[in-house]
């Protein structure tokens, strides 16, 4: 699916409550816990953070995780620095009696969702093409034309989210989801300013949205997979050697 959207800067917030029932996939009951994971040393994310001015998929994805109560959010990531800061306090004995930071309280990780970015830019060329060849024709308003449609680019992200089991490593789901937006660079300009100056999270910047709405797309796919889940089975258990053998 190919999503071509026209974007307001809102808060993430406001991102939230715009994701509808009718829109964003959901479930009666959650179906287990869930930790979300990210690569930062794979080389999308390296375009990711320096193109599209956005630190991490994390917080976005867990958004729509909870929004969607098909999996319990649990921390894997830099609060769980927090978390054993208060571990260690309680253990030196500076919190009070009763905090209760014990041992066997936290709660496992059933599964992993890991997130993946695929960038791609292309030229509108064939239009630019027919908008300069009426050029000649209309004079200075052709040329103006030429102009606004020459800057014309539509930039596209594919967005991926796999699932894997914790306790097997087996995947259990994989899914796509696309966005894409015209970029007319004439009006550079206008968004350049203003309250549109320095905006770098996913709903202040065009890129940061359609990653948004790629992400949503890819989740939605992945929950409708996951509800029509049929564990794989391998004749002789998995990986317990396999069919396709090899030769002596």
């Amino acid at each position: 699916m190919l999503v071509r959207a026209v974007f307001a800067g809102v808060s993430l917030a406001g991102l939230a409550a715009s994701l509808h029932a009718a829109d964003l996939e959901s479930c009666t009951e959650s179906l287990g816990t869930l930790a979300v994971v990210e690569d930062r040393n794979a080389a999308w994310f390296h375009t990711f953070r320096d193109h599209y001015k956005v630190q991490s998929t994390v917080p976005l994805i867990r958004m729509l995780v909870q929004k969607s109560n098909c999996f319990v959010v649990v921390e894997r990531g830099a609060a769980m620095n927090n978390m054993a800061q208060e571990r260690s306090l309680d253990r030196s004995g500076e919190t009070r009696e009763g905090s209760n930071f014990g041992k066997g309280q936290m709660v496992a990780a059933d599964y992993s969702m890991n997130p993946t970015i695929s960038f791609s830019e292309r030229d509108t060329g064939g239009l630019s093409g027919a908008v300069g060849a009426l050029s000649h024709k209309l004079g200075s308003y052709g040329a103006a034309a030429g102009a606004l449609v020459g800057n014309t680019k539509t930039r596209e992200a594919a967005t991926m989210l796999t699932l894997v089991d914790n306790r097997s490593g087996v995947q259990l789901a994989a899914s796509e989801g696309n966005s894409s937006k015209t970029d007319f660079g004439a009006w550079g300009g206008l968004f350049g300013g203003g309250a549109f100056g320095g905006a770098g999270g996913y709903t202040n910047t065009p890129e940061g949205k359609v990653l948004a709405s790629a992400f949503a797309d890819a989740y939605n796919n992945l929950v409708k997979s996951v509800k029509n889940y049929k564990a794989q089975e391998v004749r002789g258990g998995l990986g317990k050697g396999g069919r396709l053998g090899v030769g002596k």
